[in-house]
């Protein structure tokens, strides 16, 4: 047993439900109305998103029945593997048992399909033709571009200026896959023209790509948006990863006391830790669940608990999550799906319960982290996973200064075939460590709605 790599599950052991943490976290805020300050309703939301996603962002139900089309759909790739790294394990003297959920088996190559699939489903249901949404480093576009392709929909895609020049082959991936990527802040929406008007060579950031995709879905009936990552409905279609996690724990015969994932508007850490902080909180095993978010975007660490838009240009509902400001564009950073101004609502609420731990770790640290898991356990990371990857060797090490076996569970969200530039500049010495300035956070903040 000790030496088993893998805990194979099959198509049948794909989860039938999505667990909603909602339903166990007491005291949630409820998003709220951005003009009037009300607690909003699924029907504020029918402009943008269909009645079944409406319904599932509020929802108090604890599981929500997955469609079979789309657990067929997810039998593609799911149950994704959870592996041993005993090679890592070696490299660390470590007495830590390491394991990683990996999601890059994926057609796209991250955990982003799993959202994609529900979403696109839904629209699609509900007759709607077009979907126009954000994305950061591409992982999410790419996924939804694949579910349009799989499910008849035009998608339009607004990627982060900085990490569409840094990732051309994700662009591709997406017109692959027929949708239509366009670099933000474009010329084609209100809200990026007049930032484009203020700073003509802006770097852009999610929150602006954000609005574009959102502005462009409440003008058009025959569109609606989608979005990859921060909302409650999002993180509840990723609860598969660690709904499958636990099943697999099982046959390992073993249970993390750890569990790592990366952070930057929440999808992929929720959607692993969740459904064991939901055995936690209904009295099962405890565990110690750490959000490895980026030194240069540390929303959890250095943000403030308050109501916040969702995107730059103040379209969307007030989310009380932490934030550095909707007005906060981070430096650049090679792990663009972490380039966020704001963490998911539920990540932020079980934060502030202290059932998740925040660490902020610097790019040049991750990427040596990457380094070494590909010349160990042969799979070359996403920059985004490389956090978790990070924080879970520093675990390790504590386990080996302290004498103590205890059980690591990370997430690897994604693979970095597409982000080998970012590979090749830390190889070259040339990577650098982006810089928060504490300063352009403060103003940021001095601009919060008053809630």
């Amino acid at each position: 047993m000790n030496h088993r790599v893998q805990f194979p599950l099959g198509a049948a052991d794909i989860p039938r439900a999505w667990y909603n943490i909602a339903a166990d976290l007491p005291d949630l805020a409820p998003p709220r109305h951005p003009a009037s300050g009300r607690a909003i309703t699924p029907d504020d939301l029918l402009a943008i998103v269909p009645e079944e996603l409406a319904r599932q962002e509020l929802t108090l139900d604890r599981e929500v029945a997955i469609p079979e089309p789309v657990r067929q759909l997810y039998a593609r790739w799911r149950p994704s593997p959870l592996i041993r790294a005993h090679g890592l394990e070696r490299s660390l003297g470590t007495p830590a048992r390491i394991y990683y959920k990996y999601e890059g088996v994926s057609p796209t190559g991250s955990h982003k399909p799993n959202t994609a699939i529900a979403q696109a489903y839904y629209n699609k249901q509900a007759g709607i033709t077009k979907l126009a949404t954000e994305t950061g480093a591409g992982q999410w576009g790419s996924s939804l571009a694949l579910a349009g392709a799989l499910f008849e929909l035009d998608v339009s895609v607004y990627m982060v200026r900085l990490s569409f020049d840094q990732k051309p082959y994700r662009q591709m991936l997406m017109q692959t896959y027929g949708a239509r990527c366009v670099a933000s802040p474009s010329t084609e929406t209100e809200t990026g023209r007049a930032i484009l008007a203020r700073d003509p060579d802006s770097p852009g950031s999610l929150g602006i790509a954000s609005s574009e995709a959102v502005e462009v879905a409440a003008n058009d009936p025959t569109t609606n948006y989608a979005c990859g990552s921060v909302l409650n409905h999002v993180l509840l279609h990723q609860t598969v990863i660690g709904q499958e996690a636990i099943a697999q724990f099982a046959l390992a015969d073993d249970y993390p006391d750890v569990v790592v994932g990366c952070a930057g508007g929440g999808s992929n850490l929720g959607g692993l830790a969740f459904p064991f902080l939901g055995e936690q909180l209904r009295g099962g095993k405890p565990v110690h669940v750490i959000a490895a978010e980026p030194a240069s975007c540390p929303s959890m660490t250095r943000g403030t608990l308050a109501y916040d838009f969702g995107d730059t240009a103040g379209f969307t509902p007030l989310l009380r999550m932490y934030t550095l400001g909707h007005g906060f564009i981070p430096p650049p950073l090679h792990a663009g799906g972490l380039r966020y101004h704001g963490m998911a609502p539920l990540v932020s609420e079980a934060v502030a319960q202290g059932l998740i731990d925040p660490v902020a770790v610097t790019q040049t640290a991750c990427f040596a982290a990457g380094v070494r898991f590909a010349r160990t356990e042969g799979i070359v990371p996403a920059p985004e996973s490389t956090h978790a990857v990070e924080v879970a060797i520093r675990e390790a090490l504590r386990c080996r200064e302290e004498g103590i076996g205890r059980t690591i569970l990370f997430g690897l969200s994604g693979h970095g075939h597409f982000d080998l530039s970012a590979y090749e500049d830390y190889l070259s010495g040339t990577l650098r460590d982006g810089e928060f300035d504490p300063g352009k956070m403060t103003a940021a903040l001095a601009e919060l709605p008053d809630v």
